[in-house]
């Protein structure tokens, strides 16, 4: 949900395609994720306007499994009333992204998006309900090993990750492709309400990509900077990005972890 805030432009090497930069995927030697049951805060220049329970685990059907419910609170509700209901699913061993289900809702309009993630491809269908009208609009992206924002995160946390290492990744969240640049610019501690960690300190970087494959700068979104704890669970603990509207944020306020069942 945070990370889907980020963008910047990307320059490749002279005489060198996009396409070619790219992170080869596959699933590094870092340990797996443990169950986990985490709330996170929303906001811009200090001030919260979000908030949202995020619970991680294994499905029924072995897969790894992202469930997410959040919306707008206090003054920022009910100034605009926003509610999110957000599911995402990745192979345990690939971590290749499956499916990712999201309905979200304001006071005049509900969207509901469903993504299905294939070797080749991205197939995505948003329904849109409107003043007593539904609009739906399908879309694939053809493209090799894109991303759902999950198991994005997913591959780059099981990744050495050594100071000044980057990583070049293609995500699709839900109806558009952006090219994904992570840098690893150092560590550092850092202090959210959950707590005090020795962190990573990751530079995010996002261009869109078009119809032909062509890179364009992001309209809404400047630059972002994300923290994830440094340990063997590699928790996203803050994001800070600057956007159209100024800076905003994401914080963990806390985390709970469930037997060892992963």
């Amino acid at each position: 949900m945070a990370l889907s805030l980020l963008g910047l432009v990307v320059s490749p090497a002279v005489g060198e395609t996009w396409e070619a930069t790219l992170t080869p995927f596959a699933s590094g030697s870092f340990p797996a994720p443990r169950p986990l049951h985490a709330h996170y805060g929303f906001g811009w220049s200090g001030f919260s306007a979000a908030t949202a329970d995020v619970r991680f685990t294994k499905s029924a059907s072995d897969n790894y499994e992202l469930d997410a419910v959040g919306g707008t609170i206090g003054v920022t509700r009910t100034l605009w009333r926003y509610d999110i209901v957000h599911t995402a699913n990745a192979a345990t061993g690939t971590l290749r992204p499956l499916t990712v289900v999201e309905t979200e809702k304001t006071r005049r309009k509900e969207t509901k998006s469903e993504v299905t993630y294939l070797p080749e491809a991205v197939i995505s269908r948003q329904e849109e309900q409107k003043s007593g009208a539904t609009v739906t609009k399908d879309r694939r992206f053809d493209f090799p090993n894109a991303l759902s924002v999950e198991a994005a995160l997913l591959f780059l946390r099981s990744q050495p990750m050594p100071d000044g290492a980057t990583y070049r990744v293609v995500v699709y969240p839900a109806t558009s492709a952006y090219l994904c640049t992570i840098t690893v610019k150092g560590r550092e501690r850092v202090s959210v309400p959950a707590g005090s960690y020795p962190a990573l300190k990751l530079n995010l970087q996002l261009s869109k990509i078009g119809p032909k494959h062509e890179l364009t700068p992001h309209k809404k979104f400047r630059n972002a900077v994300v923290w994830l704890s440094d340990d063997n669970d590699r928790l996203v603990l803050r994001i800070e990005a600057q956007v159209y509207v100024g800076k905003v944020f994401a914080e963990l306020r806390s985390v709970e972890y469930a037997r060892p069942n992963l």
